[in-house]
């Protein structure tokens, strides 16, 4: 009997659905996997090619630099008076 694990935040390349694929080797030792929400299932290939461009990352991407200088503000509560 197969062992079929669901894969962690993949999607569905066929219905677009999130964590609803799965995957398992056959008897063949061939990888497959399926969807369990529309049904499409595939051959996994052994080096996929990667097709666009990857995303960019939010570790990748570079921290704002804040202005040299600073203002300094002060607040004032206005809810109470002192002529009362």
């Amino acid at each position: 009997m197969k062992t079929k694990r669901f894969i962690a935040g993949a999607v569905c390349p066929s219905c677009g659905t999130m964590d609803s694929v799965r995957m398992f080797r056959s008897e063949t030792e061939r990888d497959y996997r399926e969807c369990v929400e529309c049904g499409f299932s595939d051959e996994m290939e052994l080096s996929p090619r990667l097709e666009g461009r990857l995303p960019d990352a939010r570790i990748a991407r570079e921290e704002r630099v804040l202005e040299d200088h600073t203002d300094i503000i002060r607040f004032v509560d206005g809810s109470s008076s002192k002529n009362q």
